[in-house]
């Protein structure tokens, strides 16, 4: 069941409420193809070949002129209290396939463009690419979900998650903690 606009927009004051560092990583999500998830305990990140064996690696979404993966989107990291409210766990609907979901609180204010993020061993800088929430989203969560992300007044929060690129090639864990370097 898709959530409502007014649960959503009721969840704001709670989604902003989430820490502003240190929070643990959750649910690493491998997807090697278009619509495929694996869930796993770690994942092997590089600067060159984003996540490895991921299909950013060989069909990244958004290119760079020379036709290779734009490395601003390497990384999606989407809160846990978003996920929550639109993601029921063996329900018909697909797993949004973020990178990692976290506890933490992802707006602009929090985490700035430019911001260094360690994870695990890895770490990753906050793109200026906005993560504005496909088609697929809409699908999977509702008319409510995708306008609720999309609205003007709350971009500033990146309800659908942040964009990182990796600059230190390393391994990122279930358990470890992402902190603002």
């Amino acid at each position: 069941m898709t959530p409502n606009r007014a649960k959503l927009d009721a969840a704001i004051p709670y989604i902003l409420a989430a820490p502003q560092n240190s929070a643990t990583i959750q649910q690493l999500c491998f997807r090697p193809e278009f619509g495929e998830r694996t869930f796993v305990d770690e994942l092997l990140v590089t600067i060159g070949g984003g996540v490895q064996g991921c299909r950013w690696s060989h069909s990244p979404w958004l290119k760079k002129e020379d036709g290779s993966g734009d490395p601003r989107i390497q990384v999606s990291i989407l809160q846990k209290r978003v996920l929550d409210l639109v993601y029921e766990p063996g329900g018909v609907a697909v797993h949004p396939g973020d990178t990692f979901t976290v506890d933490m609180n992802l707006s602009h204010e929090s985490l700035p463009i430019g911001t260094i993020l360690q994870a695990g061993s890895a770490q990753l800088r906050v793109s200026d690419h906005w993560n504005n929430a496909c088609v697929k989203w809409k699908v999977r969560y509702g008319t409510d979900a995708l306008n609720w992300v999309r609205e003007d007044e709350h971009i500033k929060y990146r309800l659908r998650g942040v964009l990182c690129e990796i600059i230190k090639d390393g391994i990122i864990t279930n358990s470890s903690l992402l902190t603002k370097f």
